[in-house]
């Protein structure tokens, strides 16, 4: 049975919600750890399919939670037999695999911290991590990355173990472990207690270097257990079909990580797709068929343009749009007959769905492997159309917004109550307050204390951090909140009458025009990232007359176009220029101007021939834009925008 969401509890100051909480729905967590999960599981349900991996025919095999255990036992023991002591640091640098979630539940089993490393990070990145961190040991996932930390390892004495998972790491583990007799393994677990830290989780750095956010096993327990009670359709099978997902983002962001734990601890069947080459994934999806998905808006929208482009190319864009429209009408039917403000879909309504749903919708869900129903979007907002099109369409959307900082998500849909175009309600057990200058601010025991070691490593060795194991974020952290709890965000928010949070901005990337209009970017931005054409933008107009922005193209999205349009033949420099292709960048940008005054709209826009990349270093492991260093590479381009 679907759990009743609590509506939230709201403060108003001068007729406005200025606070909003909810009750948390689990009971906090008084005694254990992360490591107990892969135990408890075998001891309640040791046939139970907890994971599932993929054999070299394709084939996914179920990993039972007894299987798990075992796993987690071994791999553990080789930790300690390695000389591993509670409370080092253990890195992990690989994409989403099994052995990822096999190394980190061990890693905590022995009584370790582990420290994830994208598996895209440069060699500075790693470096800069590794040295903060005081890592003892780094597993990675081949010998690329092995050779990347090898060539690191003169400026970092401290990291005495090195082990790469495609060269049999995990056997080598599991090996040197025999000999450790399992209670040291049952003793190291018994040390450990929801006040410990669990993981240093680097946030991605957008305007300087990463720093460690010190999370506990506590604070994964409030957000993992209050997220499980009252996703209660997601996490929980409310039919036959056992609730299942298919796991493609990143395990070194906090919410690939968050979903991961959850997944454990709900007994939820979890898969892992290393590779999110669109190829890859689809056949991924198509093997594993995930019950749920758990996604940035990059992908549904991804997954929507391709949808569209191959409707255009058959000829069928018209019913497509139809059906879009259509589908929209129904999600928002749906959103309000769940708030009482109307009947729900009519039977014309219903009929018209039911018309399209062979033709369109059931499509939509076949390319997310067929039985999705459920998808929890964070990262940013999804926007209100897609969000709608989606329910329409037999997907509920969850979106929710959090930090590293606050262990991923603070707030998210409730179920029963979308409201389309916001993230939700405070996460239960959370509390949202927005200040006076329009910032968030969060509060909850799933909101960490600090950062590892604020002030920086003091010389090039790894001895920055306590060797014993540290009694929590206390002991190693600067205070990132004020004194009544509160955690600032740097977004920027409001909240409706009823609690709802939107998101509005980042505080630090409000532009001020020169004539002293402050323009927030990220929704010009968000609306513009969903066109088909469009990959990345970036809205201009500090000290500025007026707005501008520099467009990327999406390379699907353009060699579609290409396509539709007899100009696969044309260099991509010229094309920038052309006429037809910028018209239809330009009704993109006029979509996205209605949600903004006159004053704060986009009046000219500048195509680039490439991309922004990491690699570039315009943007952020979690493809957040570095704006800096973007308004340094183009400033050319800029300044040609407000050229007379």
């Amino acid at each position: 049975m679907t759990v009743e969401p609590v509506p939230p509890q709201r403060v108003l100051v001068d007729g406005a919600v200025r606070e909003a909480s909810v009750p948390a729905l689990a009971p906090p967590v008084t005694d254990g750890s992360l490591a107990d999960i892969p135990f408890d599981n075998a001891r309640a349900e040791p046939a139970a399919p907890v994971l599932a991996r993929k054999d070299r025919d394709g084939v996914w095999r179920d990993v039972t939670a007894a299987d798990f255990a075992a796993e987690v036992l071994a791999v553990a023991k080789g930790l300690i037999a390695h000389g591993l002591r509670p409370g080092d640091r253990l890195a992990l640098m690989a994409r989403t695999t099994y052995e990822w979630t096999l190394v980190d539940f061990a890693a905590w089993a022995a009584g370790l911290v582990t420290v994830p490393l994208y598996p895209t990070s440069s060699a500075y990145q790693a470096r800069w991590i590794l040295q903060d961190s005081g890592a003892a040991a780094c597993v990675v996932e081949d010998t690329e990355q092995a050779r990347l930390i090898s060539a690191e390892r003169r400026a970092l004495p401290g990291l005495a173990h090195l082990w790469a998972l495609d060269t049999g790491g995990v056997a080598t583990l599991r090996q040197a472990g025999e000999r450790i007799p399992d209670e040291v393994v049952t003793a190291r677990r018994a040390g450990l207690s929801p006040d410990r830290v669990a993981t240093l989780v680097y946030t991605s750095g957008t305007t300087g270097r990463p720093k460690g956010c010190v999370l506990t096993h506590g604070n994964f327990f409030a957000e993992v257990d209050n997220a499980v009670e009252l996703l209660h359709p997601v996490f929980r099978s409310v039919s036959r079909e056992p609730a299942s997902t298919l796991l493609f983002l990143p395990l070194s962001h906090v919410l690939g990580r968050m979903v991961a734990i959850g997944c454990l601890r709900a007994r939820v069947r979890l898969g892992h797709a290393p590779s999110i080459a669109t190829d890859d994934l689809l056949a991924d999806l198509a093997g594993f068929r995930p019950t749920f998905l758990v996604a940035i808006p990059y992908v549904l929208e991804k997954v929507y343009n391709t949808a569209r482009a191959t409707a255009e190319k058959m000829g069928r864009a018209a019913s497509f749009d139809r059906a879009a429209t259509v589908a929209r009408r129904y999600g928002e039917a749906v959103e309000a007959a769940h708030h009482g403000t109307g009947p729900g879909p009519s039977y014309a309504l219903r009929g018209a769905r039911a018309l399209y749903d062979p033709l369109v919708y059931r499509r939509i869900r076949a390319a997310l492997g067929g039985h999705v129903r459920y998808a929890i979007c964070g990262g940013s907002p999804l926007g209100r159309r897609l969000s709608a099109f989606y329910e329409g369409a037999g997907i509920s959307v969850f979106e929710g917004y959090g930090l590293t900082e606050t262990t991923a998500a603070s707030t998210v849909t409730p179920p029963q109550r979308p409201r389309l175009g916001t993230v939700g309600w405070p996460l239960p057990g959370t509390a949202v307050r927005i200040a006076e200058d329009g910032e968030i601010l969060l509060r909850g025991g799933h909101v960490f204390t600090g950062y590892w070691n604020p002030d920086g490593p003091t010389t090039g060795a790894t001895t920055t951090g306590p060797t014993a194991a540290p009694a929590g974020p206390a002991a190693t952290a600067g205070s990132a909140t004020s004194a009544d709890g509160w955690l600032p965000t740097g977004d920027l928010g409001a909240l409706d009458e009823d609690g709802y949070l939107t998101i509005t901005g980042r505080k630090k990337d409000v532009l001020i025009t020169s004539g002293g209009k402050n323009v927030a970017p990220a929704p010009l931005e968000d609306r513009l990232r969903a066109h088909p054409l469009v990959g990345q933008c970036m809205v201009v107009g500090d000290d500025r007359p007026y707005v501008t922005a520099l467009i990327t193209l999406e390379p699907d999205g353009l060699a579609h176009w290409r396509r539709m349009h007899k100009k696969t033949d044309v260099p991509l420099a010229d094309l920038v220029h052309d006429d037809t292709l910028r018209a239809a960048l330009q009704r993109a940008v006029d979509d996205a101007n209605r949600l903004v005054s006159r004053a704060e709209s986009i009046r000219r826009f500048h195509v680039l021939t490439g991309d922004f990349t990491e690699a570039a270093g315009h943007l952020t492991p979690s493809l957040k834009l570095r704006r800096a260093a973007i308004t340094r590479d183009f400033a050319a381009e800029i300044d040609r925008l407000y050229a007379p």
